[in-house]
């Protein structure tokens, strides 16, 4: 839980460039369409340094752009322990990079890391699949399956942290 009032939102996968950006980008506008912009603080890192100080893959934020979501503000980093003390909200885009979390995690918020997907649990797939060795239906089905889960996403925050 953060020290503030304000319910932050953290999401991850391997190098931040390609799923984590998207989600941030998709739930930054449909916080701002919702007016939360300044009650919600949203970020996304990886779990690896493969790309840190990097904008966000140029097919992710083209396929970003044809929906009207930006990214180019965006900057990789890693994930660091203190994010996971920090954050509300620890998503994860597959299991692998969960597990990564769930390691670096203190042992009393091992449990707080979750998969993203776990938000659209109608959409039948629990992992936001990689599409960064894919062609460009792979940057599409990420934006999809994003914008399956960012409304369930907000409306627990909604819930839970702004009554």
């Amino acid at each position: 839980m953060t020290s503030s009032n304000t319910p932050s939102v953290l999401f991850v996968c391997m190098g931040n460039i390609c799923r984590s950006p998207t989600a941030h980008a998709v739930f930054e506008r449909l916080v701002e369409q919702a007016d939360l912009a300044d009650r919600i603080r949203i970020d996304s890192a990886g779990t690896h340094a493969y790309h840190v100080g990097n904008p966000p893959d140029e097919r992710a934020m083209r396929a970003a752009m044809t929906r009207q979501y930006r990214m180019d503000h965006l900057v990789a980093r890693q994930v660091r322990p203190e994010d996971i003390a920090e954050y509300d909200y620890v998503l994860a885009m597959d299991l692998a990079n969960l597990e990564i979390l769930q390691s670096l995690a203190d042992e009393a918020l091992r449990d707080k890391p979750h998969l993203f997907m776990s938000y659209a649990p109608d959409y039948g797939l629990e992992e936001v699949p990689d599409p960064y060795y894919g062609g460009t239906n792979g940057f599409e089905q990420v934006l999809d399956m994003v914008e399956a889960a960012a409304g369930n996403l907000l409306e627990d925050i909604r819930r839970r942290h702004l009554g």
